[in-house]
């Protein structure tokens, strides 16, 4: 089925970002920020991504999942959108792990001087 790949990739970052939402944990806290750091992630491991295609290490593999979009030589047009959820899954679990270490459950956290 083409596209599931992609499919289940967007169904979870919309997930991540209803976390985020409620919570106010990445980008619905500091969107310039975040949008800086997952631009900055997805440049970085697209970049490791060249090395690896380039050097023979990485392939592209045959399946049925991905939508059939090449955006380079092994490169499908799924890997930019994966790195970019990456990205942002990374943030929001920071943010939320150092609310817990902080001793604020991400539930009671104060948001703009008023509590969640």
């Amino acid at each position: 089925m083409p596209g599931l790949y992609l499919a289940a990739i967007l169904v979870s970052a919309a997930g991540i970002a209803t976390i985020d939402a409620r919570f106010r944990l990445a980008a619905f806290r500091a969107p310039g920020r975040t949008a800086a750091a997952v631009a900055i992630g997805v440049v970085f491991f697209l970049l490791w991504d060249a090395a690896g295609i380039v050097s023979g290490v990485f392939s592209k593999g045959d399946s049925p999942l991905f939508v059939g979009v090449d955006l380079a030589p092994e490169l499908p047009l799924e890997e930019p959108v994966f790195l970019a959820f990456l990205s942002y899954l990374a943030l929001v679990l920071h943010a939320c792990a150092t609310r817990v270490i902080a001793g604020r459950s991400p539930r009671n956290a104060q948001v703009g001087g008023e509590r969640a």
